[in-house]
């Protein structure tokens, strides 16, 4: 059983109040608080070695170094073969623009992508652009609306021997759906196609594996699972190694520095490297399961970790589930069947009969819970669903240092919908 009430000593945000209440942050998939370990190596790098790269004096040998070992840890997070396949950028959406303009540069006209509604539009926009300037056809996966998962029967029919790229999420930033990955990999893989995952949501959720997925590409963001504003991008090797590099004349002709444009967020790593830190801590509670060995003992201690956050967060969205249902007055968006509950993560979007999506929240937050409510960037989705156009849907995005008190709080503060109105 996690020790909740140590873990939630990590994160000094956590003590925070509003109007003599803590705070309750529900707003996980927006960006989660971090771990004291992440700000004090944060704020050790800016007084100790701050400096840029590949100078020779010591505070640049540091501070490359540092760099060095973020890329490393990423790897073992991941579990990528080498460190090298990891690129970092300011976040997810730079570096899929990025991409999408280095791999479009390999494409012509008779080619084609897939995409997804179900994905962020940082998973969409970079592609859909691209291939209006490279004349690259674009096809779109649909969705089974009765509970927000990828038609994979569409997705069949959609795949030929000219799609080149498929672009699809890990787990919806809306809806929380977990899709069947190695399954759509599969997919692609027996056209000849390549694959991008956004794995931005998943990421705080669950362990990744882009060895046993394999996935060709994978991106994810720190700063939504306990780490700064940053970006991470997985490339299998020989296929980064291939791609066509946007740099200044000088730079690195080398992976990873190849496609990392500019100065990286040194302070940004090293407190990656100190959210590193906290997991491995994490990683000492009990779990059920398997310890598998990984790349490295790091790695084999990183996917741990994530295996005991799952644990509990599984306990957090029965809890909450179970809530919701309870009102007749609020539908919930995506898997709602409690038996189902492995193929979502924690992040519920609901609207209330006759309430405004912000309405809510700033009901909500004046109590002083944070929840979102909007699209997210989920547009695709919303547009789907059909409810873009009257507020998109309120986000309940908890994560493991979230307790059950707080789930209960947060239920007994969602305002009673109006009498009448359609849930």
């Amino acid at each position: 059983m996690l020790d909740i009430a140590q873990v939630r000593s990590h994160f000094p945000a956590l003590s925070r109040t509003h109007d003599d209440q803590p705070i309750v942050y529900l707003d996980g998939p927006g960006g989660t608080q971090v771990p004291d370990s992440c700000i004090r190596a944060t704020v050790d790098y800016l007084s100790r070695c701050n400096a840029n790269h590949d100078g020779v004096f010591i505070t640049s040998r540091e501070s490359d170094a540092i760099v060095a070992e973020a890329h490393e840890a990423m790897a073992d997070l991941l579990n990528a073969r080498r460190s090298d396949e990891i690129v970092f950028g300011q976040n997810m959406t730079s570096l899929t623009f990025a991409l999408s303009r280095s791999f479009g540069l390999l494409l012509s006209p008779e080619d084609e992508i897939v995409l997804t509604r179900l994905d962020h539009d940082a998973n969409f926009t970079p592609w859909l652009l691209m291939a209006r300037e490279r004349g690259v056809t674009v096809h779109i996966v649909d969705i089974d609306e009765a509970d927000c998962t990828l038609d994979l029967r569409d997705l069949e029919r959609r795949l030929s021997r000219r799609t080149r790229l498929v672009a699809f999420g890990y787990a919806s930033n809306a809806v929380g759906t977990i899709s069947p990955v190695k399954e759509i990999v599969a997919m692609a893989r027996a056209v000849g196609a390549l694959t991008f995952v956004d794995a931005v949501h998943y990421a705080p959720h669950g362990p990744i594996d882009v060895q046993d997925l394999g996935c060709d590409f994978l991106a994810c963001s720190p700063y939504k699972f306990f780490a700064p504003h940053l970006g991470a991008l997985y490339g299998r090797f020989d296929t980064l190694d291939r791609l066509p590099a946007y740099k200044v004349r000088p730079a690195d002709s080398h992976l990873p520095g190849r496609l990392e444009t500019g100065t990286l967020s040194h302070e940004a790593l090293a407190g990656l490297l100190g959210t590193m830190s906290y997991l491995e801590w994490l990683a000492a509670s009990p779990v059920e399961g398997d310890d598998r060995s990984y790349r490295t003992p790091r790695a084999t201690t990183l996917h741990r970790a994530m295996r005991v956050i799952e644990a509990w967060e599984n306990g957090l969205k029965t809890h909450l589930l179970e809530g919701l249902r309870s009102r007749a007055d609020v539908r919930i968006y995506g898997i709602t069947d409690v038996a189902r509950l492995d193929a979502r993560v924690p992040t519920f979007a609901i609207r209330i009969a006759g309430r405004h999506p912000r309405e809510v929240a700033s009901h909500l937050a004046q109590r002083g819970i944070c929840v979102w409510d909007g699209n997210y960037y989920a547009l695709n989705l919303t547009e789907r669903l059909g409810v873009e156009d009257t507020g998109g849907m309120i986000r309940i995005g908890p994560v493991h240092y979230n307790t059950h008190e707080e789930i209960d709080r947060l239920l007994a503060s969602l305002p009673p919908g109006q009498a009448g109105a359609v849930a």
